[in-house]
């Protein structure tokens, strides 16, 4: 069973500082958040051990509990690693879009293509709900409000109904998660940017009927 190791001067685990500060630090850290999505996305948290996620890693024991205390603290930081990387993959290409309703089409797309390229990330998220829900709903919190800012800042720019908010934005949002489901983990084969076209023509002209 692995058993962590108590802090340096027996203090507890939040009263240190785990930050890399090297390179090689920085680079040994993302090694093991990478092997735990792959251990927790294939084996689920309770079946996910800390000794499978270092030899999916390549590191020692010992280097596990330089970062973390437990399985529970891994699978926190992978929850935000997770969150972050969905972020940094969609943000730059959402913000070169040349308006909102594009830029909805274009942040779909390459959710999808994300979700494709990491299918774990909807049994980790899903776990968080019961192994850690304060990072279960930040993931979905922080997520939504980077689209109601889009949204806001395109009804500020004239490009979209003035009344857009928080619900327009969980609305969106929603439509998102599902989408991913169905095609980033249950069809890999379908056109993702059609997918993208057809989602993006409903949010631009709603479901009324066109003369």
């Amino acid at each position: 069973m692995d058993q962590p190791q108590a802090a340096p001067g027996g203090g507890a685990s939040e009263a240190r500082d785990k930050t890399p500060r090297t390179e090689r630090g920085r680079r040994t850290l993302r090694k093991l958040l990478d092997a735990a999505a792959v251990e927790f996305g294939e084996r689920g948290f309770h079946e996910a051990s800390i000794s499978a996620i270092t030899r999916r890693a390549g590191t020692a024991l010992g280097s596990f509990y330089t970062y973390f205390d437990s399985k529970e603290e891994i699978f926190q930081a992978l929850v935000r690693y997770m969150s972050e990387q969905l972020r940094d993959h969609v943000t730059p290409r959402v913000q070169a879009a040349p308006d909102e309703i594009r830029a909805e089409r274009i942040g779909l797309e390459s959710y999808l293509g994300f979700v494709r390229e990491h299918k774990e990330i909807y049994r980790i998220i899903d776990e968080a709900e019961f192994v850690d829900y304060e990072s279960y709903r930040r993931h979905y919190e922080t997520t939504v409000e980077r689209i109601r800012q889009r949204l806001e800042a395109g009804a500020a720019r004239g490009e979209i109904r003035a009344d857009v908010g928080e619900i327009h934005a969980w609305a969106i949002g929603g439509m998102n998660v599902f989408l991913g489901m169905r095609y980033g983990l249950w069809d890999t084969d379908s056109d993702i940017s059609e997918i993208a076209r057809i989602a993006n023509d409903m949010l631009a002209n709603g479901l009324k009927k066109r003369d």
